[in-house]
């Protein structure tokens, strides 16, 4: 057999009505994959957050993408608007004088979020470029933008990073970073990045934790009249998908198989975030299996699904299915690896 994914339309669903009575709108990242846009898009409501004109083929109603934009010049803004996109997010004062010398010579009204810069809990090294204004800028923004005709609403969005188990308290950094004036002009706060989904190396019990923080955060807003927006991107996408591969050779503690990071669980490398497997063993590990390296088909020595992980008897020829695998499966070039089929069943 060849490794392939399988994706859930109805985990997809579920998923997404899990978590719609956090916010007032979802906008779901397109990037986190792709081909559960379209489900979306034609069984909810949601937004979609696309980031480049090559993702706009992902999405039929333009009207309902969230566009964020980088680095952009007066016609790919106009190519923009041409599609009836009225949704952008900009994260820095170039990018927004550009938009509003378009705006002033032409006649459109959109909706405009500011990236607010936050500080990164978490983020210790120089591995991340760390988008968004300085909280200065965006405050003597903001009041400057209320009075532009052409903008019809204005947001602010931040992020934080999906896999984050470190929540802090959104209404004490909001209130403690944008002033009174700026809450008051504003109709929308879009909490980016995503929600976390569970993986091998996930403290789940952290999940209602968060979902309690969201829930108080967005109470904080209705008293202030802004209205909120959550980007579950990974919590919809990764239960929804299963990769099935095959064992192809088993020797001491390892277990090859006919896939590999690279052509299917490029998280494993960059978050890294590690795959559940179906029937692995949780609890009782020595008693009830014996644990095994999961490697890739490659020569590369971090092509690894799995570091450790307890089976009971594996044998060659026998399937390995990752569980929660639907988010960020892109694929590489690498060593000419096939690009992994999906499937979408009900």
């Amino acid at each position: 057999m060849k490794p392939k994914f399988i994706i859930s339309k109805s985990v997809v669903l579920n998923q997404y009505k899990t978590i719609e009575p956090l916010a007032d709108i979802i906008t779901y990242s397109s990037k986190t994959n792709p081909l559960i846009t379209p489900i979306l898009e034609e069984n909810t409501n949601c937004l979609f957050s696309i980031h480049l004109f090559n993702e706009l083929i992902n999405v039929k109603d333009k009207s309902r993408v969230l566009f964020l934009a980088q680095a952009w010049d007066n016609e790919q803004i106009d190519k923009l608007i041409q599609e009836e996109i009225r949704y952008f997010v900009v994260d820095n004062e170039e990018d927004l004088n550009v938009l509003l010398e378009y705006l002033e010579k032409n006649n459109t009204q959109i909706t405009l979020f500011l990236r607010l810069k936050l500080r990164e809990n978490t983020i210790k090294t120089e591995k991340y470029f760390v988008f968004g204004m300085n909280s200065d800028v965006v405050n003597k923004r903001i009041p400057e933008l209320a009075k532009n005709p052409k903008i019809k609403e204005l947001g602010v969005h931040f992020h934080r990073k999906t896999q984050n188990m470190s929540e802090w308290n959104y209404q004490y950094e909001i209130s403690n970073i944008l002033n009174e004036e700026t809450l008051s002009n504003l109709t929308w706060i879009n909490m980016g990045g995503g929600l976390p989904a569970e993986y091998a190396n996930t403290n789940v019990n952290i999940f209602d934790g968060i979902f309690t923080k969201i829930k108080e955060f967005k109470q904080w807003l209705q008293t202030k009249n802004i209205k909120l927006i959550i980007e579950p991107g990974r919590f919809i996408a990764a239960p929804a998908g299963k990769l099935h591969t095959k064992i192809i050779s088993i020797y001491e503690n390892n277990i090859i198989i006919n896939a590999s990071v690279y052509n299917s669980d490029m998280d494993a490398l960059i978050v890294p975030v590690k795959l559940l497997i179906e029937g692995e063993i949780i609890e009782n590990k020595s008693e009830m299996g014996k644990p095994y390296v999961i490697k890739g088909m490659t020569p590369c020595s971090l092509d690894l699904f799995r570091y450790r992980v307890y089976l009971n008897n594996p044998k060659k020829g026998n399937e390995i299915v990752f569980l929660n695998a639907g988010a960020y499966n892109f694929s590489t070039d690498f060593c000419n690896l096939d690009k992994i089929e999906t499937e979408i069943v009900e």
